[in-house]
């Protein structure tokens, strides 16, 4: 989502950069509403500018339906299904069209006050609005500028559904649309402020030069400073990723929740110095517990061990319990060392109440955590239990082990759901849990929460697995509701065990930490965990995301495939990350705390592209696979950024994972 339309404008300048400083290329804007966005690309890329009014035509009493488009120089371009279709007559589209054409000779007049139209004949011509629905008002612009022989037509809108993007692809040299938003709603849905521009805007911004502004390193006019100097002079050292425990504790205030992100699932930096970030709030600012984007089963081996108890007798083996793809996301060397610290950390306070906690987040442990259900009913209720078999023995019938297999039999028809037993069985076991919580103390209330919250990841996980056929939205947003609701049962678990308001420090990717009100996910409707902590913890959450720009990564080719040193190539040039790396100089990480300072929050929150990497890694297709929009100062409330980073190491080194990628400059290393 955009802020607004100068924004948006400032987006299209990037993907439009190769152009800049081409003599040959003009700039039109369809007024009134491209001509904001318009007005950036040109000043960006140092290119004339110039009014191009496009009036739509619409139907009879609806006039916002458009029915076709009446452009500069009397070109009229008419959808004749849809007037047929509408039973429009003659005389009533030669009335609209004659309204149309007579404001459109005004507003020509108006704007530009006697200058004559530029001429394109033999130029490069940049066609610039503020977004496409139907598209009739571009095809009318395109059909009239090509009359007029330019050598090239570019098209480039922020935000237009994908049909039309394609369909406007077919026609012109070059089709740039920023977003594809699905559903596409309206052009207004892709930004924070639509507000109507004036046909007074539009006479300052054609009057005002863009090819005199000069423009800093990512295509921004300047004024108050190239972006990098903004950057620098806000930026707190954090050597490795780590900032001073001061700068920490300034940045995290009175929050009792901090979020920590990565931009991939597999750089030994981003853990070590989340790892190293996490152990100072624990001992300098009281943090109680560590809550990752893990399976609650799977981590919850791990919190057993590191408050001293279950059956494991080393980090390592309490790790094992983190067998399901990736397996090195948790069963690293820096989760390793991170594990025994808290354990050696908590066998030197006395009062368990006080000891630090490691839980998980997801929802992805299905059948582990029905298992864990049962074992905890075994042991206080064998009734219970034997109701909880027959229950969950409903996934046995549909598809066995296999949650994918599952969801797409109760998506398509194939099999019952098992909504219903898992809904049930949650109710049944929160009904008792007065009767369970008294029988031993604070242990007894441990494995209690321990299993509801095991059947309540089943309850969400049965969810997940059978919307995640249906659309990727649906089934993202379920996954982070859950973790997020997760998060609050901890806060308010820990609270009780306490006596005191529980603090928390979440380890997740940043597309789970970022606010998804910032990115062009949230204009497609998904929701991450940052943002519902924003909306439910308000100034007690911060987010943190952590960016790099070119190394090595541990991640696979294929879902379920191998673990492989891959290397990162360097970060588009239009990027976050590219922006960050100008910036360093001869730091090798530091910290961009984003509400600081006027200049250096509205050079974060401009909107750039934005890589994430998660448990796969495709070079190849980097620009589709792994980036999207987002402003950076919106969706975090602190950026860290280490410049060149390296693979995780996972405890399990395959010979694929130790042979690691040849790099590029082999064997010259340049």
């Amino acid at each position: 989502m955009f802020r607004d339309r100068k924004e948006a404008g400032r987006v299209l300048a990037g993907l439009l950069e190769a152009h800049r400083g081409d003599a040959d290329v003009i700039v039109l804007g369809l007024a009134r509403g491209g001509i904001p966005v318009a007005w950036e690309v040109a000043s960006a890329l140092g290119a004339p500018l110039d009014a191009f009014v496009v009036r739509k035509i619409g139907a009879p009493h609806h006039e916002e339906f458009a029915v076709g488009a009446l452009a500069s120089g009397g070109r009229l371009v008419i959808n004749d299904d849809v007037v047929r279709d509408l039973r429009i007559s003659a005389e009533q589209l030669r009335a609209v069209v004659d309204r149309e054409g007579r404001e459109l000779i005004r507003r020509e007049a108006v704007y530009r006050q006697g200058r004559p139209p530029v001429d394109v004949s033999g130029r490069t011509v940049i066609v610039v609005d503020d977004g496409l629905a139907t598209g009739s008002s571009m095809f009318a612009a395109i059909d009239t500028l090509r009359a007029q022989d330019p050598a090239k037509i570019i098209v480039a809108v922020p935000a237009a559904p994908e049909s039309t993007c394609r369909e406007l692809a077919s026609m012109v040299d070059e089709m740039v649309c920023a977003t594809m938003p699905s559903p596409f709603l309206s052009v207004g849905e892709s930004f924070w402020d639509f507000t109507q521009v004036t046909d007074r805007e539009v006479q300052d911004l054609l009057s005002t030069s863009t090819t005199t502004q000069g423009v800093d390193e990512r295509g921004a006019a300047t004024g108050s400073g190239s972006a990098v100097d903004a950057i620098r002079a806000i930026a707190v050292e954090a050597p490795c990723g780590v900032p001073s425990p001061a700068a920490i504790l300034d940045l995290v205030g009175d929050a009792n929740v901090v979020l920590i992100g990565e931009s991939s699932h597999g750089t030994h930096e981003f853990y070590s110095a989340r790892a190293e970030i996490t152990k100072r709030l624990i001992e300098e600012a009281g943090f109680d517990a560590v809550a990752a984007e893990a399976d609650w089963p799977d981590a919850y081996r791990v919190d057993r061990y590191v408050r001293g108890g279950g059956t494991d007798t080393s980090a390592e083996m309490a790790l094992r319990g983190f067998e399901r793809f990736p397996g090195w996301m948790w069963r690293n060397t820096v989760m390793e060392g991170f594990t025994q610290w808290l354990r050696d950390r908590n066998d030197g306070i006395a009062d368990p109440r006080l000891h630090t906690g490691f839980y998980g987040l997801d929802l992805y442990s299905l059948h582990r955590s029905m298992n864990q259900v049962i074992e905890y009913l075994d042991a206080v209720d064998p009734d219970a239990a034997a109701r909880a078999r027959e229950r969950y023995g409903c996934f046995d019938l549909v598809t066995g082990e296999d949650g994918q297999s599952y969801g797409y039999a109760a998506a398509f028809g194939a099999g019952e759901t098992c909504e219903a037993q898992v809904v049930d069985q949650l109710v049944e076991l929160r009904a008792s849990a007065a009767a369970y919580a008294h029988r031993d103390g604070q242990i007894a209330a441990d494995e209690l929460f321990h299993a509801e919250r095991n059947a309540a990841s089943v309850r969400d996980a049965e969810a997940y697995y059978r919307t995640m056929f249906g659309g990727r939205v649906s089934s993202w947003n379920l996954r982070d509701r859950h973790m997020a609701d997760t998060l609050d049962a901890l806060i308010v678990h820990l609270g009780h065990r306490t006596g005191a308001p529980a603090k928390v420090v979440v380890w997740a990717h940043n597309s789970h930490v970022g606010d998804a009100r910032a990115t062009e996910m949230g204009v497609q409707g998904e929701l991450t965990v940052g943002q519902l902590v924003r909306e439910r913890y308000g100034d007690s959450c911060r987010l943190i995301g952590m960016t790099t720009h070119e190394g090595t990564v541990t991640a696979s080719s294929t879902w379920g495939g191998d673990a492989e040193c891959k290397v990162v190539r360097p970060s588009l040039s239009t990027s976050i990350e590219a922006l960050l790396h100008e910036s360093v100089g001869d730091t090798d990480g530091f910290m961009i705390p984003t509400t600081v300072h006027r200049r250096a929050v509205e050079v974060a929150s401009a909107t750039r592209l934005e890589r994430v990497i998660g448990v796969i890694y495709r070079p190849d297709t980097e620009r589709q696979s792994h980036y999207f929009h987002a402003r950076a100062g919106d969706q975090f409330d602190a950026i860290i950024h280490i410049d060149r980073t390296t693979a995780l190491e996972p405890l399990e080194r395959t010979s694929l994972w130790v042979t690691g990628q040849i790099p590029e400059t082999y064997p010259s290393a340049l």
